[in-house]
């Protein structure tokens, strides 16, 4: 049951692409709406588990529990928030300028700066397989560049989509870092606060964007006049593709091994490909098909065997 929850999850998180490429807003309002959206439906899900005395999570509800947690940590929830917020704005951006397979697929190399920066921040051992990892995973990454695979994109486009998925994964892995370091606090109340500071962050940049001060009720009059379908998607992205997912991914990863759950979490990227090959008819070179599996693969491996060096 666990492993299928982390597999809906995954499924849900590889399909946010095309959402994201249907709603016509900027990245920053998408992230904006997406993290209050998420952080109020993990908040009604809390109140309402507590009023019906549920634990779908196997833990109690203490009048002050939440409150003494998110104290203990919240320089750093504050923080993980923010880059939460700025990575899904990159990512987004990643998403409008190249294909959602390539974007994706770039975006998964953010267990490779883990690896990089591992030694200097958590004072992990460097091994011959993680140089590996990395050598194999950079090879990857420049035959996702193929020109003949930018197509109607153009390559320039291509290129800017790249980097800002590479700058999503380099947030990520920050975001990732930090949780480290974040301590005596489920997963469940670290992500609903993560997902209420990553909205306070980003609100200030959505109301001085571009006009300033002066437009900011011409910029909420936009969002509120929006079409109901475009309504219909970001609501979407809101509850399922954040609340929902998230929800699913934490209740059961606690109960998952390291291996499994590792292993699991490709089948993101790998249904972010299928879904947008089959529903935006996106199509990737044979030589941008190898630098994909060269960046999954080479993570997921050093990944794995990391794992096993552990227990």
């Amino acid at each position: 049951m666990n492993k299928l929850k982390v597999l809906l999850a995954m499924l849900l998180f590889g399909s946010i692409g095309l959402f994201i490429r249907n709603i016509p807003l900027s990245s920053i309002n998408i992230a904006f709406l997406r993290a209050v959206i998420g952080s109020l439906f993990l908040f009604i899900y809390s109140v309402s588990r507590r009023k019906f005395k549920k634990s779908g999570e196997g833990e109690s509800y203490k009048p002050y529990a939440f409150k003494g947690e998110v104290k203990n940590n919240i320089k750093l929830l504050i923080i993980s928030g923010m880059l939460l917020g700025f990575n899904w704005v990159f990512l987004f951006q990643g998403f409008k300028h190249t294909t959602i397979s390539n974007a994706t697929l770039v975006y998964y190399f953010a267990p490779v700066f883990i690896i990089i920066a591992s030694p200097i921040v958590i004072k992990e051992s460097f091994s011959k397989i993680k140089a590996i990892s990395i050598f194999t995973a950079v090879i990857g990454l420049f035959l996702i560049l193929d020109i003949k695979g930018a197509g109607e994109i153009g390559y320039l486009s291509n290129i800017k989509g790249i980097a800002f998925a590479l700058l999503a994964a380099v947030f990520y892995a920050s975001v990732v870092f930090i949780n480290k370091f974040i301590i005596n606090i489920s997963d469940y109340r670290r992500t609903l606060f993560q997902l209420t500071s990553a909205a306070a962050v980003l609100f200030p940049f959505i109301l001085f964007q571009k006009e300033g001060y002066a437009s900011i009720i011409l910029k909420f009059k936009h969002i509120l006049t929006l079409d109901l379908n475009t309504w219909v998607l970001i609501i979407i992205v809101g509850i399922v593709h954040t609340g929902l997912s998230y929800l699913l991914y934490f209740s059961a990863l606690k109960d998952l091994n390291a291996q499994s759950a590792a292993i699991l979490s490709y089948i993101d990227p790998i249904s972010a490909v299928v879904f947008a090959s089959i529903f935006l008819k996106e199509k990737m070179t044979l030589l941008q098909l190898i630098g994909g599996i060269l960046i999954l693969g080479s993570t997921l491996f050093s990944e794995i065997i990391t794992d096993k060096a552990r227990t």
